[in-house]
């Protein structure tokens, strides 16, 4: 389902209802205490991922990933990750893939449990689901972006694979590396998106249906990935948070990272909850009229 062109309109006073919100449920906070949960749910889910990778029939995908992961992060943080991670895959064993496994069932819960219940506070709502169901959602959650990142770089390995076809048959020409840069990017996107629209949809304790292309998973989408080039642009190139931090200056950045995505989807989930509301008061005074 795709929402209606009407539900788009966003003027000067839903600006302010926007910032009013923003304030009211302290985002900031928020996406510090996600913060926290990522960084506990993000090693686990990288080691077990990477320990699951090479017996799945796509070739290359590990390397994939980390080469995303070091085009995304900035250099630093994209070392501490990808290194700590490597390190441990390498010494895989039955014992530290059962270990990853069970860590990163809770692990990975947890982090999107607490983002569920942020999107509650950002959605004004109250969190009525039992223990169990909440924690299933966060799993189903946890399965469906698992399964989004291999089907996107599977896709993203089959356009390296045809792109290698067709240039050494036409040639290694700056247009075509350009397109297929900008199909595995489209690509990126398209998942991303697809993630913050579940999200939106079963994060909150709201009944409401599913809606694939909302203000709030556009935006969360295009701010996630302009951010994350902007503060990858920063941290090289102007500033130094070794000589600040010493050896937890790749932390510090991480950190700070996680911070920043998870203050875009709580403002994305905010432009939804306000949007959603203006528009139940519009329908609401139409029934009246």
């Amino acid at each position: 389902m795709i929402i209606r062109s009407a539900d788009w309109h966003f003027d000067r006073k839903h600006c302010r209802s926007l910032w009013r919100e923003v304030n009211d449920d302290q985002i900031d906070n928020g996406a510090a205490g996600l913060a926290f949960y990522m960084v506990l749910s993000l090693f686990p889910c990288a080691i077990f991922s990477l320990s699951v990778l090479p017996y799945l029939p796509v070739a290359n995908l590990q390397q994939a990933i980390m080469d995303l992961v070091r085009e995304v992060l900035p250099n630093d943080a994209a070392e501490l990750l990808t290194g700590t991670v490597q390190s441990v895959v390498s010494r895989r064993s039955y014992g530290v893939l059962s270990f990853a496994f069970l860590f990163t069932l809770w692990s990975a819960t947890s982090g999107l449990h607490g983002l569920m219940q942020q999107l509650n506070i950002v959605y004004d709502v109250d969190e009525e689901r039992s223990f169990l169901k909440a924690r299933g959602l966060a799993l189903l959650l946890t399965a469906a972006f698992f399964g989004l990142m291999v089907g996107a770089f599977a896709l993203i390995i089959f356009g390296g694979t045809v792109q290698t076809y067709v240039c050494n048959r036409l040639g290694w020409s700056a247009g075509l590396l350009g397109l297929f840069a900008g199909f595995r990017w489209v690509i990126i996107i398209i998942a991303l998106h697809f993630a913050f629209s579940l999200i939106y949809y079963l994060g909150p304790n709201l009944k409401q249906p599913f809606i694939l292309i909302t203000p709030g998973s556009l935006v969360a989408t295009l701010c996630l990935l302009g951010v994350s080039m902007a503060f990858k642009v920063y941290v090289n190139r102007f500033s130094d948070y070794d000589a600040l931090y010493g050896s937890l200056g790749a932390v510090i950045v991480l950190m700070l990272w996680l911070f920043a995505a998870g203050w875009v989807i709580l403002f994305g989930g905010e432009l939804n909850d306000v949007l959603r509301r203006d528009h139940r008061g519009r329908r609401a005074r139409s029934f009246e009229a």
